[in-house]
């Protein structure tokens, strides 16, 4: 059996082209193929490409775009919702603190409530989107031309998020108090339950609304794994909850779960701020490391022999010695011997005595 040759597509800048001459939002076009406006961007982007059916109703959408720019005069785009971050940038060059403020504002508020998903406690979910966001300014050099940013400091939100020694800490020592809605307080006690690589596979998929190929990507697992994880979730949600065995209806649930609670996250300042302050310590406490070393190094050569000392050569052991007896009891010639001796000491010519006068 052979498979049949996959739909072309254009470039990836000209489906953005294309999308942006004939008036369209990407929420828009992921509403005319199915799609969820994250896919469609990953598809504009080029980081991934739909398949089967989805390529096919995309391909057929880009081409009535291109007929129709070709056939319509050309006009300024309109479009009732706000423009996509993206275009953006394209039409007005910002500075990296511009930049990183305006990514920030579009990424903080989602992943919060996506981090508060994963972990259950509202302190922890706001600390690990500051900490992300302070690596990425730390790192922007390298963020900015990633092909998605907003991935990028998703994947390492979640990694800190996700990271076991926060058990360790006393302030994260005892849980945080529940959602106040029954129906919400069995749904995050059921997401606590699941295992961390299959929690985040679910809020990947059912909550942010990523395709199995990026989910697979973003959890540094393959795409089956990540087929099979994202089963066995549903599957345990679908035991415990019977209502959410529809991925339409859980992911609605989500949804509504994370946007009952009141999640805020710092302003973009003040993670730059905060990111720059870290960086200064760390430095400090880099070269602070650096002195002592050096210091210690002076100090032993300062301190060190300037010439060879021989070892002392261990002891050799000596062969033929009789070994040393301790003094026992005299045996019958020993004490007849010794008698005689004591007898003899003042009578026999043997001894000379001197003579009083």
């Amino acid at each position: 059996m052979t498979r049949s040759p996959a739909t072309p597509l254009p470039p990836p800048e000209e489906r953005r082209r294309l999308r942006e001459a004939g008036s369209l939002t990407q929420a828009q076009i992921a509403e005319r193929v199915g799609a969820t406006r994250e896919t469609v961007r990953a598809w504009e982007s080029g980081r991934t490409n739909p398949r089967g059916r989805k390529r096919e109703a995309y391909a057929k959408l880009l081409d009535s775009l291109a007929e129709a720019e070709v056939t319509a005069p050309q006009e300024e785009p309109t479009s009732l919702e706000e423009p996509a971050p993206e275009a953006e940038e394209a039409a007005v060059p910002l500075t990296p603190a511009q930049a990183f403020d305006a990514l920030y504002a579009f990424c903080a508020p989602a992943l919060v409530r996506q981090s508060y998903l994963l972990t259950g406690r509202r302190e922890l979910a706001r600390e690990s989107v500051e900490r992300a966001f302070q690596l990425a300014w730390q790192r922007w050099p390298e963020v900015a031309v990633d092909r998605d940013p907003a991935g990028w400091v998703r994947a390492t939100a979640y990694e800190y998020a996700l990271s076991p020694w926060h058990r360790f800490r006393p302030r994260f020592r005892h849980p945080e108090p529940p959602p106040a809605d029954a129906s919400d307080r069995a749904l995050m006690d059921v997401l606590l339950k699941l295992p961390p690589p299959y929690r985040r596979t679910l809020l990947l998929y059912d909550g942010v609304g990523l395709d199995l190929p990026e989910t697979a990507a973003e959890t540094e697992a393959s795409t089956p794994a990540a087929a099979n994880r994202l089963l066995h979730a549903r599957e345990a949600v679908a035991t415990r909850l019977p209502a959410l065995a529809d991925p339409a209806e859980l992911h609605r649930r989500l949804a509504e779960l994370a946007s009952t609670e009141r999640l805020r996250a710092a302003k973009p300042p003040t993670v730059r701020t905060g990111s720059e302050r870290r960086a200064r310590f760390w430095t400090r406490a880099a070269i602070a490391f650096t002195v002592a070393l050096i210091g210690t190094t002076a100090l032993t050569v300062r301190t060190a022999p300037t010439h060879y000392e021989p070892p002392v050569a261990p002891g050799a052991e000596i062969q033929g010695v009789p070994p040393r007896v301790a003094q026992g009891a005299l045996s019958e010639a020993e004490a007849e011997l010794r008698e005689k001796l004591r007898g003899g000491m003042t009578n026999g010519p043997q001894r000379l005595f001197p003579l009083s006068r």
